[in-house]
């Protein structure tokens, strides 16, 4: 598992190491917002696109030959600006990182998933999401660092270390699991499958629970600096969120295992949980900023190891790499659409509407189940 985890830490580090540290310190390279803008595009366009093509192929010829080639492009991406240290090579070198991310990510969930049985796919999935929250949560720092020290080229060359050596990890550690045989499937087929709730409920959930991570790193620094507070303040808002997702994810999928903890049940709470956190946001100064980075971290560390056990106990063996790869596409479109929505809304109002606006979409699913219960048992 361990390599796994190396693997999920790798995806998360790269994509916010790198994305956290373009506009400081890649002079030369980006020269105004809008060529900055296409390169952050860029990585997440490129798993927007072939995440699911990668999850089938994994399918199809076995998850562990895509997770090893999957990191060795990762390395050669990485060593390409590395090497180079051109604007024009900046950009081949995060297209390319983008597109192994979308073949490595969803063949190590997938692999997570093949691994376990049932019974302990709950504490696969909380310690495989913890590291990636550890990924996501290093990257801005660690590569603020390296960044400082030898300017984007020596980030890229760690990079390729990292992507190297977990490629060589996992070729000599994750065992072999041959892909399984299927029934033909149709695009009649696949699109029944999506659209089935046992698929759309926690994919849903998974891109709301991103959304809202991705509006709490991105938004509640912006509350902070509104309401006086200075960056190390706003700062450590953003660590606890990070912290709180990251030692939330390996609990609730322990609880999950031991039965005390429902997908259901727990999916729900950390829906509710995340929009409460979002209200708690809208309250002024240090204490909202503080309490909504606790309830979103909560909330998203609760939803995110549930909900991937929720895909991979209802998804045949055989399919799981195409339903993981459909499901981190969910997972890029909230992370995209959440600050893209509050950001429209702010625009067009405050901040603490899109804060609402959110909130109350987050909130309205579990709502919406409870009354259609309500009034089936009525």
């Amino acid at each position: 598992m361990w390599p796994l985890y190396a693997a999920g830490f790798t995806t998360a580090f790269g994509a916010h190491g790198i994305a956290a540290n373009l506009g400081a310190h890649g002079r030369g390279a980006v020269g105004s917002l809008l060529v900055l803008g296409g390169l952050l595009a860029l990585y997440d366009g490129a798993e927007v696109l072939l995440k699911p093509v990668f999850g089938t192929l994994a399918d199809r010829v076995g998850a562990r030959p895509v997770l090893v080639c999957g990191l060795v492009a990762f390395a050669v991406a990485s060593g390409l600006y590395a090497v180079a240290g051109s604007p024009g090579w900046l950009w081949a070198a995060r297209l390319g990182q983008g597109a192994a991310a979308s073949a490595f990510s969803p063949s190590a969930s997938a692999l997570v998933a093949r691994l376990h049985p049932a019974a302990k796919r709950g504490r696969a999935f909380g310690s495989y999401g913890f590291y990636k929250s550890v990924g996501y949560t290093l990257g801005p720092l660690l590569g603020g660092v390296l960044a400082w020290a030898g300017g984007l080229r020596l980030l890229f060359v760690v990079l390729t270390v990292l992507g190297a050596a977990v490629a060589v990890w996992a070729a000599l550690a994750v065992p072999a699991v041959p892909p399984l045989p299927k029934a033909r499937q149709t695009v009649v087929d696949l699109a029944r499958r999506l659209a089935d709730p046992a698929f759309l409920t926690p994919t849903a959930a998974l891109a709301g629970a991103t959304a809202a991570l991705s509006v709490g790193v991105g938004f509640l620094p912006v509350s902070g600096r509104a309401a006086g507070l200075g960056t190390v303040a706003t700062g450590a808002a953003v660590s606890v969120l990070a912290a709180c997702a990251a030692l939330v994810q390996p609990r609730a999928g322990r609880a999950l295992d031991r039965g005390d903890l429902g997908t259901r049940s727990g999916i729900t709470a950390g829906l509710l949980l995340t929009a409460a956190g979002l209200g708690c946001a809208m309250l002024p100064g240090l204490t909202g900023v503080l309490l909504g980075a606790a309830l979103i971290g909560v909330g998203t560390g609760l939803i995110t190891p549930l909900g991937f056990a929720a895909l991979a106990a209802t998804t045949p063996a055989a399919r799981l790499g195409q339903t993981m790869g459909a499901a981190e596409l969910g997972r890029e479109l909230g992370d995209a659409g959440g600050p893209l929505l509050v950001a429209v809304v702010a625009s067009l109002t405050t901040l603490t509407h899109g804060y609402a606006v959110l909130g109350v979409l987050l909130a309205a699913g579990p709502l919406v189940g409870y009354a259609r219960g309500r009034r089936a048992t009525g």
